[in-house]
C-alpha cells in the first residue's frame, strides 16, 4: 500500500527511523515559505525522493508542505521499489535482428 492510499484509508503506519519524502506536486505557484522548506529538505524537482531522519524538526517541516509531498516509511519505500522492479521485469527482452535475410534464388 503506498503512502497516499494509507493516508486516505487512515491506516496506522509503523514508526520508522527514516522517512522517504517524494515531491509529487510542482513548486511554481507555491508560497515562498513552502519553497524555502522544500529547499531545506533538498527537494528541487518533482518525483525526486530524499531520505531524512524521523525527527520532530523534519516532521514539522513536512506538516508545512504536506500537500506537496508523499511521505513513506522505509518498509513502504522498499516495497514500492520492489514492485516497480518486478513490473519492469515482466516482459521478455526484445531481440531485433538487422541483418538481411538471405534468399537462395539461383535463376
Amino acid at each position: 500500500m503506498n503512502a497516499f492510499k494509507a493516508f486516505k484509508a487512515q491506516v496506522p503506519i509503523a514508526w520508522s527511523p527514516n522517512l522517504y519524502i517524494t515531491l509529487v506536486r510542482g513548486i511554481p505557484g507555491t508560497r515562498r515559505l513552502h519553497r524555502r522548506t522544500l529547499e531545506a529538505l533538498r527537494l528541487h524537482k518533482c518525483n525526486r525522493t530524499v531520505m531524512r531522519w524521523n525527527t520532530p524538526t523534519v516532521r514539522g517541516m513536512l506538516q508545512q508542505v504536506k500537500r506537496l509531498v508523499v511521505i513513506e516509511t522505509e518498509e513502504m519505500y522498499k516495497a514500492r521499489k520492489q514492485n516497480e522492479a518486478n513490473h519492469q521485469a515482466l516482459g521478455a527482452p526484445l531481440v531485433v535482428n538487422h541483418s538481411p535475410a538471405y534468399t537462395s534464388n539461383s535463376s
